[in-house]
């Protein structure tokens, strides 16, 4: 009855019933209205996200119906065809695999280098497709090239030139097929906490990579990635897809997913064939949950420089954030590894001489003000070295402290006199032992949160605590690069005079040097370098005793002070004198 008595009573204005609710209080129509736009909009979009999910087949992943990951680094091309002439000049690749495919960047044709990433996804269809278009007002096909990813090593990077079929030129290519499980496993057997020595390697292995058939390869690496402990969850649900990506250099690899545990253990085995013995392998975790994924957030990383691996031994890793200076994010998140390195001294000693290898895939530059602060101090802290050094020497010759010249001068006349050429080599060594003797522990292990205590700038909460402002940093910013700036146009102005020296911009300067330079020749020739030295330190020492108001000076730069420099000839420069114009007067007397 009391459902019969709502419904009679009449509906005032500016109101509507709740048509998911008829028996309740009615509501005002503009809320109504405000939930109706709202409910088309979440519509909307929950349409756009299906036929994104649909059309983007990444996605696929979720249906585990895949059996590895392609990764692949669109380098560059080479020796394409000729493009019709148009204003536009975008030259693009597209992949297709299966029923996914993806785009490249356009570049410029004239320098085709896109530097790019791709994932697929590898189901039956191992036929890997990669087209070549030239985009104008209409495409143009360049060329295509077919790969066979069956024929493909998996858990290796493939550094491949692959020639286009219909057309001209090639493209150079990095693919890896990894993420599956079917890689060699090895036994999980219990954890070592850190230091747990196992047996070497067998002895034909170990001695393999000391032939020297090829150059461009000088050891191996063979890793264990055994498990993680104490990782974060980065999505809502809280639960840990994670998955393990090895790179070195430009090989990279990547593990299979373990869902719903932030424990995982993949007990997967790799191996890398090293480049460069100074090279560091880089080890990132991510989270395999769709929207961290899109995002590339990372659960933690660690770098390991080749040379501090110990072969055989089972560690943990502390994992680091983003930035590589703090702990990652979670319960001591920590990865165990187990690593071995085998390589060829000789050809790794020859490698370094050498240009390094390019890493084709990098991080943009970022305009980062902590670092550029940092660098300006060390930059000042330099000029302030010079700076002291230079005045240090010159209250050495001008005898402020008669002890300290006068051993001074004796170490400088003992020196020179048992000075030999093939000395010169060991001298270089000096600052090696210098720090060898005070420093050798600089390597050692220590906690995260010790490190990097003294530099400048630390995390967030370091910076909070900060007593400067942001306008105490920006003025304290500013006098840096005044500073700075002041000693680049000294060194620049330096320079531009030694080139006019040379250049007989001032040529009664340029022929006094000339003059200097043979005598010095002659002396060198006819007096042993020892004595003369001997003789220009004695010179040095005596100038304030036979001469004690003289003021402190460096002769050299005291010389190059009468070059000009480039802004000095400009204002130097004559200008043509013009010839002066008739005027009627002038026109009159004639």
């Amino acid at each position: 009855m009391l459902q019969g008595i709502m419904w009679s009573l009449p509906i005032p204005d500016g109101l509507v019933m709740d048509p998911m609710a008829p028996t309740a209080l009615a509501v005002p129509d503009q809320l109504m209205g405000r939930i109706g736009s709202g409910l088309s909009i979440l519509r909307d979009h929950g349409k756009k996200v299906q036929k994104y999910l649909l059309k983007n087949r990444k996605f696929e992943v979720l249906k585990k119906s895949w059996s590895s990951i392609v990764n692949i680094v669109l380098i560059e091309a080479k020796d394409l065809p000729d493009a019709p002439p148009t204003t536009s000049n975008s030259l693009y690749c597209k992949f297709k695999l299966g029923n996914e495919s993806h785009k490249s960047k356009q570049v410029h044709k004239n320098k085709p280098i896109w530097r790019e990433r791709f994932n697929l996804y590898l189901y039956e269809d191992s036929t890997l497709e990669v087209n070549v278009w030239h985009k104008t007002k209409q495409k143009n096909f360049m060329g295509r090239c077919v790969i066979d990813l069956a024929q493909l090593e998996k858990e290796r990077t493939h550094d491949i030139w692959q020639p286009l079929e219909c057309g001209f030129g090639s493209l150079h290519l990095l693919i890896t097929l990894s993420g599956s499980e079917r890689c060699q496993n090895v036994a999980s057997d219990n954890v070592v906490p850190t230091n747990g020595i196992q047996q070497d390697a067998p002895i034909d292995d170990k001695f393999v990579w000391y032939k020297f058939d090829n150059w461009n390869e000088v050891g191996r690496l063979s890793i264990t990635v055994h498990g993680a402990k104490g990782l974060c969850a980065l999505n809502i649900s809280g639960n840990v897809n994670s998955f393990c990506v090895l790179e070195l250099d430009n090989s990279r690899i990547q593990t299979h997913t373990i869902r719903g545990t932030a424990e995982p253990n993949w007990n997967k085995t790799f191996t890398f064939c090293i480049k460069d013995i100074t090279s560091a392998l880089d080890i990132t975790i991510y989270d395999e949950a769709m929207l961290q994924s899109m995002k590339g957030e990372k659960i933690g990383k660690v770098t390991i420089p080749l040379l501090r691996i110990n072969n055989n031994e089972k560690k943990w890793y502390a994992l680091k954030d983003r930035a590589k200076r703090h702990s990652a994010r979670g319960n001591c998140p920590r990865i165990l590894l187990e690593m071995s390195v085998v390589w060829n001294p000789v050809k790794a000693s020859m490698r370094v001489l050498t240009p390094k290898e390019t890493k084709y895939i990098q991080k943009p530059t970022k305009f980062d003000i902590p670092l550029i602060y940092s660098n300006l101090i060390f930059i000042k802290k330099i000029f302030k070295v010079f700076q002291n050094g230079n005045e240090s020497l010159k209250r050495v010759f001008e005898w402020d402290n008669t002890e300290k010249s006068a051993l001074a001068l004796a170490g400088w006349l003992t020196f020179w006199y048992f000075f030999r050429m093939w000395m010169t080599p060991l001298l270089l060594i000096l600052p090696f032992a210098h720090y060898w003797l005070l420093q050798r522990n600089c390597n050692a292990v220590v906690p995260i949160s010790q490190v990097d205590e003294d530099s400048y700038f630390q995390n967030d909460e370091k910076e909070a605590k900060d007593d400067k402002t942001i306008k105490t940093r920006i003025s304290e910013l500013q006098d840096l690069t005044i500073t700075i700036k002041k000693g680049i146009d000294y060194i620049v102005s330096l320079l531009e005079r030694i080139k006019n020296l040379v250049n007989f911009s001032v040529p009664y300067l340029s022929y006094l040097i000339i003059l200097t330079l043979i005598a010095a020749s002659v002396a060198f020739y006819v007096i042993p370098a020892n004595y003369i030295f001997m003789a220009l330190g004695v010179y040095k020492f005596t100038r304030k005793l036979l001469n004690p108001s003289r003021l402190p000076n460096n002769d050299i730069l005291d010389f190059i002070s009468r070059v000009p420099d480039d802004e000095m000839l400009k204002q130097w420069q004559e200008l043509r004198v013009p010839e002066p114009t008739p005027t009627q007067d002038d026109s009159k007397s004639r």
